[in-house]
């Protein structure tokens, strides 16, 4: 939050703004991850309580001992890849799994909101789903989703700076 959610946060990010009011519980992973040969460093999802009143009650109460409040978002990381990631590359990795933590769209394609004004929370999917091998053959133009805006989107320079990865949290920085 105090990285990239909060208003003038070191790297704050307005596609983050729906999730001020978000409560988001911090995993660390200590095992190792993969879905169809690509190792998984980082994952996203709302929990669900699931089963018969007994088992719901302990998987609240086990979110409520571990962070104090029932998340709407628990975001897990791979510990091991955090500890040889270089800062750049594990801010993108957090923000990624933010970029997951949406908020739902009501009939006219506008946010959606409970009747107290909070916001409706959803998962979001990836903007670009495409091989390497497709556009090296066919080009960005002709491949799926929005790829080609990812092509022009890279061809510009980075908009967060290395200096202001490394003023963001004094806990990141490694000394190399």
């Amino acid at each position: 939050m105090s990285t990239f959610i909060a208003d003038g946060s070191p790297l704050e990010n307005p596609d983050h703004r729906h999730l001020k009011s978000a409560r988001i519980g911090m995993l660390w992973a200590y095992e190792a991850n993969s879905r169809g040969m690509v190792a998984i460093v980082g994952q996203a999802e709302q929990p669900m309580f699931q089963g018969g009143k007994w088992r719901r009650a302990r998987q609240e109460q086990q979110m409520l001992e571990w962070f104090g409040d029932l998340p709407d978002f628990i975001i897990t990381i791979d510990a091991g890849y955090a500890a040889i990631c270089d800062d750049g590359t594990f801010c993108a990795t957090i923000e990624h799994e933010l970029l997951h933590c949406g908020q739902a769209l009501n009939k006219f394609g506008q946010p959606k909101f409970t009747k107290d004004g909070r916001p409706v929370f959803a998962m979001r999917s990836h903007e670009v789903e495409e091989f390497v091998g497709i556009v090296e053959r066919y080009g960005a133009g002709r491949s799926a989703g929005r790829t080609f805006d990812l092509v022009q989107a890279a061809k510009k320079r980075p908009t967060i700076t290395e200096a202001q990865i490394i003023g963001s949290c004094g806990t990141c920085n490694k000394v190399t």
